[in-house]
């Protein structure tokens, strides 16, 4: 049976927060980060978690999660940017001889559980499969195959795994509303969303 690992990439620094930290904001009653995990791991799926080493906060919003599926690391070169989770990432699921790796941003507040199964269910193991916003905007999750895992391994910089989609055969997947676009990177995003809630 064909196997699909989820990475959550959450050792980004929270840059345009000013001095908060994004994957702590309440969301559910829990931190944005911890409420994003538990959505990973209700969908049955092998997670990892990469953290960084500067930011204690974020791994003790974990505690007490222990699960047989879940994994969680510490980046040390986090601060090269998205690539630095990537890499680590694809090594993981490499090791797990994984046939695809989906990337669930950790920011991404109104992706829902069943939105992460509705993606696991369309992969076809062939294609990139990419989450849109209902309107077509691209988005995320984003489900790669194994194929791609050696050039992911390779990755440097901060822009994800952006040009080497640019190479590949991308299949859309369209998610209610803008559950796969809702990226709150500063106070006032998460002030708009929460009185959007009420």
């Amino acid at each position: 049976m064909a196997d699909i690992c989820i990475l959550i990439p959450a050792a980004g620094a929270s840059t345009r927060m000013r001095g908060r930290d994004k994957l702590l904001e309440e969301v559910r009653g829990q931190p944005l980060l911890r409420d994003r995990v538990e959505a990973a791991l209700g969908t049955g799926t092998s997670v990892l978690v990469t953290l960084p080493p500067d930011r204690p906060l974020r791994a003790a919003a974990l505690a007490g999660l222990a699960h047989p599926r879940l994994n969680v690391v510490l980046v040390p070169d986090a601060q090269t940017g998205l690539s630095a989770s990537l890499r680590r990432g694809a090594q993981w699921a490499m090791t797990a001889q994984a046939d695809a790796l989906m990337v669930v941003l950790p920011d991404l507040p109104d992706l829902t559980g069943d939105d992460l199964r509705t993606m696991l269910q369309a992969h076809d193991f062939k294609s990139v499969l990419r989450a849109t916003s209902e309107h077509g905007t691209p988005g995320h999750p984003v489900i790669l195959p194994a194929r791609l895992f050696d050039s992911l391994a390779k990755l440097s910089g901060d822009q994800g795994a952006r040009d080497l989609l640019r190479g590949q055969s991308v299949t859309s997947l369209a998610l209610p509303g803008t559950h796969a676009t809702t990226d709150l990177d500063t106070p006032e995003a998460w002030a708009a969303w929460r009185a959007a809630q009420d």
